[in-house]
């Protein structure tokens, strides 16, 4: 009787499966020859072999082939698409290292895995703005923070608005976004309204620029439009929001105040009503709706930027602040840092530059709204809005709140 063949080990493969295991192993080998060695339609008919043992191999031996074509300029699409398809360990090889991949590989493999194939993809060097415009589509906020992090991506102006629009409810996208270079300075006011303390100073410091070339290039229409009456209202509304004077004169003519001061002195004495508010802000030449906005914000920084805006003085500010009845200072007597921050928004904007934003959120907030806009908001329709301008853009993310949304 002959002794039994010993049993073995544990990790070695039985011959079937070391046979399969050098077959995947060659076989990777022939799809990795540069283009001297194989042509393209061998190289095809290879990958179209590989993909059938990698259906039946294990994990570890998909990995494997996965490491060894990640590398390569030229993969067999059917192949890398299988690939970036499997579990994510294995996916990510391909998706974070393989430069070959196409952005029509890429889309198709975020439509159809999961969000872990997506946060690999969002960190992929390089992404494009299509790619990058389908990851935001998902309203996943780890892929979308992935995207804003990855700084070789490229975001497209359609996305940076979709995650301005995201960043209402997930304020934790403002910081990463505010760091993008995509980001335009319409974004950014329209973010404001719902950024923190940290992510406002930010806006201000970085977006609120100046119009002074708007000023001296567009010096002589004025006199063009005064000639002609002021009668267009698109080369009206554009100068307006151009112009040097911030106060409506029009306005002091019917108002029941004799100043802007006035009105503001008055609302710190008696206190802030609906009527003294809008008449604040036909003096200061904005919307009621503008004025409402600012008058309402907890922060308190877009009441800095309407008195520095319009000229009104420290004290002035101070008057506005009481007739909220916003504090002043704590239990201890120390400054309260709300009315300290806003003190000191006041203090680090110039004039022409807290104009531009008062004027930017005045356009966009009220002078931007048509019925078919208000309909769009209330509705909620985000779909059609390639239709509007950036103006009524920014009006539907910040106003939408307003109708219940």
């Amino acid at each position: 009787m002959t002794d039994p063949a010993p049993a073995p080990a544990p990790d070695a493969p039985s011959p079937g499966f070391r046979a399969r295991h050098a077959l995947l192993k060659r076989l990777a080998d022939v799809v990795s020859l540069p283009g001297s060695r194989v042509n393209t339609f061998e190289r095809s008919v290879v990958g179209d072999l590989l993909i059938e043992i990698l259906r039946l191999a294990a994990p570890q031996e998909r990995h494997r082939v996965a490491q060894r074509l990640a590398p390569l300029g030229d993969l067999p699409n059917s192949l890398a698409r299988m690939l970036m398809r499997d579990e994510p360990a294995i996916a990510g090889l391909l998706i974070e290292g393989c430069a070959s991949i196409s952005d029509a590989d890429l889309v198709a493999c975020a439509h159809h895995t999961g969000i872990e194939h997506r946060v690999l993809m969002a960190s992929r060097r390089g992404l494009s703005e299509v790619v990058a415009e389908t990851l935001i589509a998902f309203d996943e906020l780890p892929v979308i923070e992935g995207v804003l992090k990855n700084t070789t991506a490229r975001l497209s102006q359609s996305g940076v608005e979709a995650i301005v629009s995201l960043s209402r409810a997930a304020p934790e996208l403002c910081g990463p976004l505010l760091r993008r270079s995509e980001l335009r300075p319409s974004g950014a006011y329209v973010m404001f309204w719902w950024c923190g303390a940290e992510d406002r100073k930010t806006i201000l410091q970085r977006f609120a620029v100046s119009r002074e070339v708007m000023q001296e290039v567009v010096e002589d229409v004025f006199a063009m439009a005064a000639g002609e009456r002021w009668q267009d209202p698109v080369s009206r509304k554009a100068l307006q929001f151009i112009e040097r004077r911030q106060r409506n004169r029009a306005a002091i003519e019917k108002s029941p105040y004799p100043s802007l001061e006035y009105a503001v002195a008055e609302a710190a004495r008696t206190g802030l009503n609906p009527e003294v508010a809008a008449e604040i802000a036909h003096l200061a030449g904005i919307k009621p709706l503008t004025g409402a906005k600012i008058l309402c914000d907890v922060g308190g920084e877009p009441l800095a930027i309407l008195c520095k805006a319009t000229g009104l003085s420290r004290v002035d500010l101070q008057y506005l602040w009481r007739s909220m009845r916003r504090p002043e200072t704590r239990a201890d007597g120390s400054v309260h840092p709300d009315w300290e921050r806003v003190q000191t928004t006041y203090q680090m904007l110039a004039v022409d530059r807290a104009q531009t934003v008062l004027r930017y959120w005045n356009w966009s907030l009220s002078s931007a709204l048509s019925p078919a806009l208000l309909k769009a908001i209330r509705d909620g329709d985000d779909q059609g809005v390639d239709d509007y301008s950036a103006a009524e853009r920014a009006a539907m993310m910040v106003l939408s709140e307003n109708f219940g949304r």
